[in-house]
């Protein structure tokens, strides 16, 4: 009951984005996502063809992308989930997604930085507005350039890490 409460008001909140809105074709959205630590796949249509959300389909999403070091789960914003989208659709659509990082708890966030990780203090992990990525088949100055390319928000570029960094924040790269 409180994620679906939850989750209610960030869709409100996310519905006056005027720069993602513009983007958001009227058709479903659809994700296939991996999450690299627990081994746990998705495949959801988390927006329908009236661009109603799926409830359901986006707690299935809030759940894969919960912080793999506490389990605890977060209501991602659904900015970041259609920014994601977005960027499966502009590398041609029905990419399985690697997640590396979606939510991160604050203990998490600080057991990084304490083992000398270079984590922003204030990440926006910690708010469900951040996931690193990676896309089989795809290398990842392509995912980076058709991310920047968008301007929807951050980009970050950790090739030696092997991820894309994409949040849903103002618009700025590293």
């Amino acid at each position: 009951m409180f994620l679906q409460s939850a989750l209610a008001g960030a869709l409100a909140i996310g519905a006056g984005e005027k720069s993602l809105a513009r983007l958001i074709p009227t058709d479903k959205g659809s994700l296939t996502l991996f999450n690299t630590h627990t081994q746990e796949r998705i495949s959801v249509d988390f927006r329908k063809n009236d661009g109603s959300y799926d409830i359901d389909a986006l707690n299935g999403v809030n759940w894969i992308l919960r912080c793999h070091f506490s389990n605890q789960q977060t209501v991602m914003d659904v900015n970041t989930i259609e920014y994601l989208n977005l960027l499966d659709n502009r590398l041609g659509g029905g990419n399985e997604i690697h997640i590396i990082s979606g939510y991160r708890s604050p203990a998490y966030n600080r057991f990084l930085a304490s083992s000398g990780r270079h984590v922003a203090r204030h990440s926006l992990h910690m708010s469900g507005k951040a996931i690193d990525i990676a896309i089989p088949g795809i290398d990842l100055p392509t995912v980076r350039r058709t991310a920047v390319a968008l301007k929807l928000g951050g980009v970050g570029y950790y090739p030696g890490a092997g991820f894309v960094h994409i949040d849903s924040g103002k618009f700025r790269t590293w």
